[in-house]
């Protein structure tokens, strides 16, 4: 009976445009990951609101003129207002970063409350979310990564060969113009973005993750060291996370812009219409 379901999944459909493109792996990953970044990054938000600071180096306070980021409120003639510091840089953002919450109850907080997880302060339960989504992060992570070395999806579909590298200038040209081509592997571009995430984003924020803990300390006393100290390695962290969530808002663009209903459903269903073949196209043999 079971085998049967599993042939049903993947069977190829009359319309020969339309492929098994994602595996349920794949696909199972995708959403746990997608969940425990969201949860990650909002709870984050809430301990960064703790100290809404970052540093290059290994200490911090008053006596260091290391600030590199700064969120936070200050009195004025007009009354409080909130302002975002970069690099001594100073900005008004009140309503949003420093100074917010609803009219006539607005207090003092980095992030505001609609962006956090638990929207009020609450550090233990932020920290206990975070948590739990990054070990849910790294365990599927590393299991991803094995079984791709042993099926070969990593060298298979990921690894960009020379022909993509010919191809980056004209993939590059054919995004900008939001003109995209359907097929079953992935483009240039999508390769790169994705090992980037996979390979140096996800890494670096679960490395420096760990450089924070104190308690790591005593098992990895090196790797605080290898990153610059703990405040640098919160900066890095901070990073990471911004350009996650840059990646995040580019790929929901590009899903928008290449058809959502199709990359919709082939990361739910597996399923994917690719463009109708030349005549002198052979059909594809493998699937993802």
């Amino acid at each position: 009976m079971s085998q049967a379901i599993a042939e049903a999944d993947t069977a190829a459909p009359k319309d020969t445009t339309l492929i098994y493109r994602q595996s349920r792996w794949t696909r199972l990953t995708h959403w746990l990951w997608a969940i425990s970044l969201f949860f990650m990054l909002l709870s984050g938000l809430q301990i960064f609101n703790a100290r809404p600071q970052l540093y290059i180096g290994k200490q911090s306070g008053f006596g260091y003129n290391n600030t590199v980021f700064a969120i936070g409120a200050e009195n004025t003639a007009t009354g409080p207002r909130g302002y975002t510091e970069i690099f001594g840089h100073r900005f008004d953002t009140t309503g949003v970063l420093g100074w917010s919450g609803p009219a006539g109850q607005e207090t003092s907080r980095g992030f505001p409350s609609w962006a956090t997880i638990p929207s009020y302060y609450d550090l233990g339960t932020a920290r206990v979310v975070h948590f739990f989504f990054a070990w849910i992060l790294t365990t599927t992570l590393v299991v991803w990564l094995v079984a791709s070395l042993i099926n070969g999806h990593l060298r298979r579909d990921l690894a960009p060969r020379l022909d993509d590298l010919k191809r980056l200038p004209q993939d590059i040209v054919d995004h900008a113009k939001l003109r995209f081509h359907h097929t079953r592997e992935y483009n240039t571009l999508q390769k790169m973005a994705y090992g980037g995430v996979l390979f140096v984003l996800l890494p670096l924020m679960i490395i420096t993750g760990l450089a924070m803990s104190p308690s790591m300390n005593s098992v990895l006393p090196w790797l605080n060291e290898l990153l610059g100290g703990r405040q640098t390695a919160r900066t890095i962290h901070f990073t990471v996370m911004l350009l996650l969530v840059g990646f995040f808002i580019i790929h929901i663009v590009m899903i928008l812009a290449a058809g959502p209903i199709n990359e919709l459903r082939s990361i739910i269903t597996g399923w994917y219409r690719t463009d109708p073949p030349a005549h002198d196209d052979k059909p594809a043999e493998r699937s993802i």
